[in-house]
């Protein structure tokens, strides 16, 4: 007997799956994998593997769409060529995707170059936004996790760098980059 799996993802933990799961359910998923984390990768995405490894030959594993799966060309087509492999089918509540016909692969494809380009681009603008804030003065990165004048001081006593890093709970690595 087949399957229909569902998997729903967001990026961050104030982000809710619940509308996600609805859809799947609705779209008659049976089993439901979740996960809060980013889709820029595959790494460390417990819950995607989980449902490729647990899903078998004429199953389908179901998306609400195609930007929850994959943002990269490249991770999207190592889903689906290790989908294809194992004979399961990749459906899209939200968007015509059917990796059981010639045109559902097709429009998925265009949808992968889409989202990486949208991830191209947001990742520009905020680079963007991060210049032109060090521009006028109000960005000016993260504050120091590690006080220098605190490090050159007990370096000052003679103190070595294994023990002024343990003493300040930081790398020794740490303490050279500011002894350097």
């Amino acid at each position: 007997m087949t399957e229909i799996f569902g998997y729903a993802r967001v990026s961050t933990t104030d982000q809710d799956l619940r509308i996600q799961e609805d859809a799947l359910r609705a779209a008659g998923a049976t089993v439901i994998r979740s996960e809060k984390k980013s889709g820029t990768t595959t790494e460390g995405r417990d819950e995607l593997e989980t449902l490729i490894s647990f899903a078998r030959s004429g199953d389908t594993i179901m998306v609400t769409r195609i930007d929850r799966l994959a943002r990269s060309i490249a991770d999207l087509s190592k889903i689906v060529q290790t989908l294809e492999s194992k004979g399961i089918a990749l459906k899209a509540t939200e968007q015509p995707i059917d990796t059981s016909t010639p045109a559902g692969r097709a429009f998925l494809q265009m949808l992968g170059v889409f989202a990486e380009f949208e991830t191209a681009i947001r990742k520009e603008r905020q680079l963007e936004g991060i210049a032109k804030a060090k521009a006028e003065g109000v960005y000016k990165g993260r504050k120091a996790s590690i006080d220098a004048d605190q490090v050159k001081a007990l370096a000052a006593t003679g103190m070595g760098a294994s023990a002024i890093a343990a003493q300040l709970g930081i790398g020794r690595a740490s303490v050279y980059r500011y002894l350097g």
